[in-house]
């Protein structure tokens, strides 16, 4: 008796194309995902500094706007609550010069007396205008 095999002499194997795929992309992944330290190591000479700092604080003007909607200008209350008492007093602190100006209003102030603040402000013509807040207590 003679038994014999038909056909099937395929070669049995293994798919590397996933394989490969797979690798690929963990490749890329980790290409992508890596910082490079860029830093230079560069020897140089810095200056020296004087023992003594000169300490000069830049000048600013503080406009504060209490409950009241009465105007405070670095501390110092302003006879009246109108524009002109504000623009003329601005004025006289400004000096001709465009410095800093930080306006800060009461929560429970009039809004007038900000957006007259804001209205004098802008009729001087300054540039460098903040406004400052405060966060809420939680």
């Amino acid at each position: 008796m003679r038994f014999s095999s038909h056909g099937n002499d395929e070669e049995i194997g293994i798919n590397l194309t996933p394989l490969i795929d797979v690798v690929f992309l963990l490749l890329i992944f980790f290409m992508v995902s890596t910082t490079f330290d860029t830093t230079s190591q560069l020897k140089i000479q810095l200056p020296e500094a004087s023992q003594n700092p000169i300490a000069t604080a830049p000048r600013e003007l503080h406009l504060v706007i209490n409950a009241e909607g009465r105007f405070l200008l670095n501390s110092r209350e302003l006879d009246s609550r109108g524009s002109a008492a504000l623009s003329a007093a601005l004025q006289r602190a400004l000096a001709g010069e465009d410095i800093p100006i930080i306006i800060q209003s009461d929560a429970s102030s009039p809004v007038q007396s900000l957006v007259t603040a804001m209205d004098v402000v802008g009729r001087l013509g300054l540039t460098q205008v903040s406004i400052a807040t405060t966060r809420p207590i939680e």
